[in-house]
């Protein structure tokens, strides 16, 4: 079996996959180093290892992300190199994860960049600096707790009802086309008494109101109805129902794929699979 390994080097994560002849993701791995290129060739050894590949099954190596830059040479462990640009890797998995001809891919890592695919055609849109830095930084300071996965269970026991301001608690005149249930203000009405877990659902609910809304009027001008959203932050509990409310509210379905904060290490390696 011969594969190619597709490596994400994120500002702090690398993420790496392993594809095989079909295509097909075999092996996925995530690892945290302060230095990037550490990361890199700890992640391609540790995955070899923990998946009993040997380096001659290795076909090529392929990078993208920002750390990427920082990998010089065109061979890595003697096995052929390869870069791809990351919004070109982004937009390709949201393809070829979902099965569309054409998406509008969100992904979902420290910030949120949000990728127009369209028949092997990507273009990078916009981003937003709300994502998963912001529940990181917000959550230390308001919670003391920075780790992700913590954030995410506290929030299973908050009500965002003691943290958001709602429009019918503004206005009791339907003057709008928007339900009266809906956000007017996130944190607009923090009250006293909120909990911890209310206020990591606050956080968690402005972070996926924000994003989705930004992927709503980003499709305004296509007849993209269904978007793609990667990266480690899609992949909390709260991500669907969150995404889903927006976008039941606003007429497009957002969908989180398997495997979605590995899809920018797939679509490179994808992208690369035949040179």
């Amino acid at each position: 079996m011969k594969v190619v390994l597709g490596v994400d080097i994120g500002g702090s994560t690398t993420k790496i996959v392993a594809l095989d002849e079909n295509k097909r993701c075999i092996a996925t791995l995530q690892v945290k180093a302060a230095d990037q290129i550490t990361a890199l060739y700890g992640a391609i050894g540790n995955l070899l290892y923990r998946n009993k590949i040997s380096f001659d099954q290795v076909r090529k190596i392929v990078l993208t992300g920002v750390g990427s830059s920082q990998v010089e040479g065109s061979s890595i462990y003697d096995i052929p190199g390869f870069k791809v640009d990351e919004f070109e890797a982004i937009g390709h998995s949201g393809l070829i994860m979902s099965g569309l001809d054409e998406t509008l891919v969100i992904s979902m890592g420290t910030g949120t960049a949000f990728v127009h695919a369209k028949n092997g055609v990507y273009k990078h849109i916009g981003g937003s600096g709300v994502g998963g830095g912001t529940l990181m930084g917000l959550a230390a300071k308001l919670l003391g707790e920075s780790d992700v996965m913590a954030i995410s269970e506290l929030a299973k026991g908050g009500n965002a009802a003691n943290v958001d301001l709602a429009i019918d608690e503004i206005s009791n005149i339907d003057t709008t086309a928007l339900p009266t249930y809906v956000t007017a203000s996130n944190f607009g009405k923090l009250k006293s008494n909120a909990t911890d877990a209310d206020i990591a659902l606050g956080i968690l609910n402005m972070i996926y109101q924000t994003v989705g809304m930004l992927a709503v009027f980003a499709c305004r001008n296509t007849d993209i109805k269904t978007i793609v959203v990667t990266g480690s932050v899609a992949t909390l509990p709260q991500a669907e129902e969150l995404l889903g409310a927006v976008g039941r509210l606003c007429g497009v379905k957002f969908i989180i794929p398997e495997e979605a904060q590995f899809a920018t290490a797939i679509g490179a390696a994808s992208l690369c699979f035949e040179d």
